[in-house]
Protein backbone atom coordinates (compact mmCIF):
# COMPACT_ATOMS: atom_id res chain seq x y z
CA UNK A 1 0.00 0.00 0.00
CA UNK A 2 1.36 3.43 -0.93
CA UNK A 3 1.71 6.24 1.61
CA UNK A 4 -1.16 8.10 -0.08
CA UNK A 5 -3.45 5.08 0.16
CA UNK A 6 -2.50 4.68 3.81
CA UNK A 7 -3.21 8.34 4.55
CA UNK A 8 -6.64 8.42 2.92
CA UNK A 9 -7.58 5.25 4.81
CA UNK A 10 -6.21 6.68 8.08
CA UNK A 11 -7.76 10.15 7.86
CA UNK A 12 -10.92 10.18 9.95
CA UNK A 13 -13.21 12.84 11.37
CA UNK A 14 -11.92 13.16 14.94
CA UNK A 15 -14.12 14.68 17.65
CA UNK A 16 -12.13 13.69 20.76
CA UNK A 17 -8.72 15.25 21.36
CA UNK A 18 -6.17 15.03 24.12
CA UNK A 19 -5.15 18.20 25.95
CA UNK A 20 -1.89 18.82 24.05
CA UNK A 21 -1.67 22.15 22.32
CA UNK A 22 -0.90 22.21 18.61
CA UNK A 23 2.33 23.93 17.61
CA UNK A 24 1.67 26.93 15.42
CA UNK A 25 4.75 26.05 13.37
CA UNK A 26 3.10 22.71 12.49
CA UNK A 27 -0.14 24.53 11.62
CA UNK A 28 1.87 26.79 9.28
CA UNK A 29 3.42 23.71 7.61
CA UNK A 30 -0.01 22.16 7.14
CA UNK A 31 -1.38 25.41 5.70
CA UNK A 32 1.58 25.54 3.31
CA UNK A 33 0.69 22.00 2.17
CA UNK A 34 -2.97 23.02 1.77
CA UNK A 35 -1.88 25.79 -0.58
CA UNK A 36 -0.57 23.15 -2.99
CA UNK A 37 -4.18 22.33 -3.87
CA UNK A 38 -5.38 23.05 -7.40
CA UNK A 39 -7.75 25.95 -7.98
CA UNK A 40 -9.74 27.31 -10.90
CA UNK A 41 -7.52 29.50 -13.05
CA UNK A 42 -4.78 28.96 -10.45
CA UNK A 43 -6.34 31.85 -8.48
CA UNK A 44 -5.47 30.26 -5.12
CA UNK A 45 -8.24 32.30 -3.48
CA UNK A 46 -8.11 30.77 -0.01
CA UNK A 47 -7.38 32.56 3.22
CA UNK A 48 -6.79 31.08 6.66
CA UNK A 49 -7.68 32.22 10.18
CA UNK A 50 -6.13 30.19 12.99
CA UNK A 51 -7.73 30.19 16.44
CA UNK A 52 -5.74 28.42 19.14
CA UNK A 53 -7.47 30.09 22.07
CA UNK A 54 -10.17 27.93 23.68
CA UNK A 55 -12.09 30.90 25.09
CA UNK A 56 -12.32 32.42 21.61
CA UNK A 57 -13.34 29.04 20.18
CA UNK A 58 -16.15 28.87 22.76
CA UNK A 59 -17.32 32.35 21.75
CA UNK A 60 -17.30 31.28 18.09
CA UNK A 61 -19.19 28.09 18.97
CA UNK A 62 -21.83 30.08 20.89
CA UNK A 63 -22.22 32.58 18.03
CA UNK A 64 -22.59 29.80 15.46
CA UNK A 65 -25.14 27.92 17.59
CA UNK A 66 -27.20 31.09 18.11
CA UNK A 67 -27.24 31.87 14.38
CA UNK A 68 -28.22 28.31 13.49
CA UNK A 69 -31.08 28.39 16.00
CA UNK A 70 -32.24 31.71 14.48
CA UNK A 71 -32.10 30.15 11.00
CA UNK A 72 -34.33 27.30 12.15
CA UNK A 73 -37.13 29.79 12.69
CA UNK A 74 -36.98 30.73 9.00
CA UNK A 75 -35.51 27.73 7.19
CA UNK A 76 -37.68 24.66 7.52
CA UNK A 77 -34.92 22.13 6.89
CA UNK A 78 -35.39 18.69 8.50
CA UNK A 79 -31.60 18.27 8.52
CA UNK A 80 -31.14 21.54 10.37
CA UNK A 81 -33.94 20.70 12.83
CA UNK A 82 -32.25 17.44 13.83
CA UNK A 83 -29.53 19.54 15.50
CA UNK A 84 -31.95 21.65 17.60
CA UNK A 85 -31.35 19.66 20.80
CA UNK A 86 -27.57 19.85 20.83
CA UNK A 87 -27.51 23.45 19.58
CA UNK A 88 -29.78 24.45 22.48
CA UNK A 89 -27.41 22.81 24.99
CA UNK A 90 -25.24 25.58 26.50
CA UNK A 91 -22.51 23.02 27.28
CA UNK A 92 -22.24 21.70 23.72
CA UNK A 93 -19.23 23.10 21.88
CA UNK A 94 -19.52 22.69 18.10
CA UNK A 95 -15.71 22.45 18.02
CA UNK A 96 -15.67 19.49 20.45
CA UNK A 97 -13.21 21.29 22.75
CA UNK A 98 -10.42 20.79 20.21
CA UNK A 99 -7.21 22.72 20.89
CA UNK A 100 -7.17 24.53 17.53
CA UNK A 101 -9.53 25.69 14.81
CA UNK A 102 -8.59 26.76 11.31
CA UNK A 103 -11.10 28.58 9.15
CA UNK A 104 -10.48 28.25 5.43
CA UNK A 105 -12.15 31.17 3.69
CA UNK A 106 -12.72 32.33 0.15
CA UNK A 107 -13.88 35.49 -1.60
CA UNK A 108 -17.66 35.95 -1.46
CA UNK A 109 -17.82 37.05 -5.11
CA UNK A 110 -15.69 34.26 -6.60
CA UNK A 111 -17.86 31.52 -8.10
CA UNK A 112 -15.18 28.82 -7.74
CA UNK A 113 -14.30 29.64 -4.09
CA UNK A 114 -16.29 26.75 -2.51
CA UNK A 115 -14.63 24.17 -4.77
CA UNK A 116 -11.17 25.75 -4.54
CA UNK A 117 -11.28 26.04 -0.76
CA UNK A 118 -12.70 22.53 -0.38
CA UNK A 119 -9.69 21.19 -2.26
CA UNK A 120 -7.40 23.16 0.07
CA UNK A 121 -9.33 21.71 3.03
CA UNK A 122 -8.78 18.16 1.75
CA UNK A 123 -5.06 18.81 1.39
CA UNK A 124 -5.04 20.34 4.88
CA UNK A 125 -6.67 17.27 6.44
CA UNK A 126 -4.37 14.81 4.64
CA UNK A 127 -1.30 16.83 5.64
CA UNK A 128 -2.49 16.77 9.27
CA UNK A 129 -2.99 12.99 9.10
CA UNK A 130 0.57 12.63 7.79
CA UNK A 131 1.72 14.31 11.01
CA UNK A 132 -0.37 12.05 13.26
CA UNK A 133 -3.02 14.66 13.90
CA UNK A 134 -6.78 14.42 13.70
CA UNK A 135 -9.13 16.84 12.00
CA UNK A 136 -12.84 17.33 11.49
CA UNK A 137 -14.63 19.68 9.12
CA UNK A 138 -17.30 21.16 11.41
CA UNK A 139 -19.85 22.90 9.24
CA UNK A 140 -21.90 23.77 12.34
CA UNK A 141 -19.09 26.22 13.14
CA UNK A 142 -19.39 28.22 9.93
CA UNK A 143 -22.31 30.44 10.97
CA UNK A 144 -20.36 33.43 12.24
CA UNK A 145 -22.12 36.62 11.15
CA UNK A 146 -21.06 39.18 13.74
CA UNK A 147 -18.79 41.57 11.78
CA UNK A 148 -16.83 42.50 14.91
CA UNK A 149 -16.17 38.85 15.76
CA UNK A 150 -15.14 38.12 12.17
CA UNK A 151 -12.79 41.09 12.27
CA UNK A 152 -11.39 39.95 15.62
CA UNK A 153 -10.38 36.59 14.12
CA UNK A 154 -9.00 38.24 10.99
CA UNK A 155 -11.55 37.26 8.35
CA UNK A 156 -11.99 40.16 5.90
CA UNK A 157 -15.49 41.34 5.03
CA UNK A 158 -14.84 40.27 1.40
CA UNK A 159 -14.42 36.60 2.43
CA UNK A 160 -16.78 33.94 3.69
CA UNK A 161 -16.10 30.87 5.76
CA UNK A 162 -15.95 27.75 3.59
CA UNK A 163 -14.35 25.14 5.87
CA UNK A 164 -14.08 25.34 9.66
CA UNK A 165 -11.61 22.57 10.52
CA UNK A 166 -10.67 21.54 14.04
CA UNK A 167 -7.27 19.98 14.55
CA UNK A 168 -5.41 18.32 17.39
CA UNK A 169 -3.93 15.10 18.68
CA UNK A 170 -6.66 12.45 18.77
CA UNK A 171 -7.30 10.39 21.89
CA UNK A 172 -7.97 7.62 19.39
CA UNK A 173 -8.61 7.34 15.68
CA UNK A 174 -12.23 6.37 15.00
CA UNK A 175 -12.87 3.17 13.10
CA UNK A 176 -13.16 3.50 9.36
CA UNK A 177 -16.85 3.62 8.45
CA UNK A 178 -18.02 1.45 5.60
CA UNK A 179 -17.94 3.00 2.18
CA UNK A 180 -20.43 2.63 -0.63
CA UNK A 181 -19.20 1.26 -3.92
CA UNK A 182 -18.46 3.95 -6.49
CA UNK A 183 -21.46 4.93 -8.61
CA UNK A 184 -20.10 5.01 -12.13
CA UNK A 185 -23.05 5.94 -14.29
CA UNK A 186 -21.39 5.19 -17.58
CA UNK A 187 -18.03 4.64 -19.20
CA UNK A 188 -17.79 5.60 -22.84
CA UNK A 189 -14.84 4.12 -24.65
Amino acid sequence: MSLFEELIQKRRSVRDYDEREVSLSIIREIITDACEAPSAGNRQPWGFAVVADRDMMKRLSDESKAKLLEDMLVIKSPILRMYRGILSDAQFNVFYNAPCLVYITGPKKLHSAPADCSLAAAYFMISAALRGMGTCWVDLGAYIRDPELLEEIGIPASHRIIAPIIIGYPRKIPERPSRKKPRIFKIIE
